[in-house]
């Protein structure tokens, strides 16, 4: 399948609100899909529930970026309960794999002992974020990566922060559902953006705008 999609034709596909999936972890085809209706997180309306704010608050977990990113794929790609599957494959994995060592895909990372115990990872286009797919292995990893996401998303410009579609999970952070034309209008102005997702002074600028976030 990666022989006739490339990296390049995975990032235009982004940029015409298309995205990749499989039908399985041994699924060896992949299919393109263009929801009618799409999830995202507005980056001004992101809410944080009180019970994650005072977890942040106690640094239970050391937060990284792209220091694992095939890890956090991987993981992503592990089923959550027995029997269950994931519609990231083996040619999935590559192609991200492939942004990643290009600039385009980035990994936030949780940390606790040495042990990664959650996190996600997205592609990174312009001002927009699509966010693919995010894992725990201990209680709320993978929500404290989504806040620092957002923080860093903010620091950087973003203006559109797709998470392709709208769950009870999400829900509670305030994403909401948008009609396909709505959003690729959204789309189309997020692209001329140059958004930065390494900012300078990243570390205290994060602390800082997390605040910004705890008071929404």
């Amino acid at each position: 399948m990666t022989d006739f999609i490339t990296p390049e034709l995975l990032l235009r596909a982004y940029a015409a609100g298309v995205f990749p999936m499989s039908e399985g972890r041994d699924s060896m085809s992949l299919f393109w899909v263009n929801p009618q209706k799409r999830g995202i997180i507005p980056l001004d309306g992101f809410h944080v529930p009180r019970s994650l704010r005072k977890k942040i608050r106690k640094n239970v977990f050391e937060v990284r970026c792209d220091t694992a990113f095939r890890r956090v794929m991987e993981c992503c790609a592990a089923p959550r309960t027995k029997g269950d599957d994931t519609w990231i494959n083996d040619d999935i994995l590559e192609l991200y794999c492939d942004l990643h060592a290009m600039g385009f895909a980035h990994s936030v990372e949780c940390w606790r002992d040495g042990e990664l115990v959650g996190g996600l990872y997205g592609v990174s286009l312009g001002g927009a974020f699509f966010g693919e797919s995010m894992f725990s292995r201990e209680t709320d990893a993978s929500k404290v990566a989504l806040v620092h996401l957002v923080a860093r998303l903010r620091i950087g410009g973003y203006r559109l922060l797709d998470t392709q579609f709208l769950t009870e999970h999400l829900g509670r952070f305030g994403t909401i559902e948008i009609t396909r034309p709505k959003y690729l209008a959204l789309l189309e102005d997020a692209l001329q953006v140059a958004a930065i997702f390494y900012a300078g002074n990243m570390g205290e600028r994060l602390e800082s705008e997390m605040e910004r976030l705890f008071a929404q």
